[in-house]
């Protein structure tokens, strides 16, 4: 296989964020957690959309972070506990991959090249995956150095085109292998993790089956670590 190198983009919703806002202060609550640069979502996009909602303050992580938020006009705070619900607020699944608001943030990678796989050739590192079948993979942009974490190889799905497809093999640093089930794509076209209005929107939930990591840790693990992006 050959392909540029990237690494996947943390898209972020404006609609899904206000809406999810809404929702949230809806529910109750007056101080929202932004920990973590906003559980990896993007602190001050996060706190505008939170206080326009209704919010009183947020919790964040540092002394200058809220000096930061002050200047913008945003009470921040680094003491007490935040009481507004951060699974509404970001659109994250519960462990049975339920969702009460549209996920906030999407992570895509994006096929870089495809290959044929012949039925018994492998795939990736240690070849822990070997083809049943002929078939057609992909090189995904996204590996453990930017979150998905090695132990989701062989057990969880992207979603490309619409349609849910199986990581195979071992996850690289950068990238990782998908298998498109004898399809072809071409390159450059989007592939889904997590998040989204689509099929992969509960996605988290199974990573953290899989992982063992709260979704929160990996959210905000992927979002850090990908190229942030927003979208209408």
């Amino acid at each position: 296989m050959t392909g540029s190198s990237a690494i996947p983009r943390a898209v972020i919703s404006r609609s899904a964020l206000t809406a999810a806002a809404a929702a949230a202060m809806a529910d109750g609550g007056s101080v929202a957690d932004l920990r973590r640069d906003a559980w990896g979502h993007g602190i001050l996009s996060v706190a505008h959309a939170a206080l326009s909602a209704g919010a009183s303050a947020v919790l964040v992580d540092s002394e200058d972070e809220a000096d930061a938020l002050g200047a913008e006009g945003i009470r921040a705070t680094v003491d007490g506990e935040a009481d507004i619900d951060s699974r509404i607020l970001y659109g994250l699944p519960d462990a049975e991959g339920q969702l009460i608001t549209r996920p906030v943030l999407r992570l895509a990678g994006r096929v870089l090249s495809t290959k044929r796989l012949l039925a018994g050739e492998a795939v990736s590192y240690g070849y822990t995956h070997r083809a049943t079948e002929d078939t057609t993979v992909a090189l995904v942009s996204g590996g453990y150095a930017q979150g998905i974490v090695r132990a989701l190889g062989n057990q969880v799905h992207v979603a490309v085109d619409g349609e849910q497809r199986p990581i195979v093999g071992r996850v690289a640093m950068d990238v990782c292998v998908v298998d498109l089930g004898g399809r072809d794509v071409a390159v450059g076209t989007e592939a889904t993790f997590f998040g989204g209005p689509g099929s992969a929107a509960p996605a988290l939930a199974r990573w953290a089956a899989v992982t063992g990591f709260t979704i929160a840790e990996l959210v905000t693990v992927t979002g850090t670590h990908a190229e942030r992006e927003w979208e209408a």
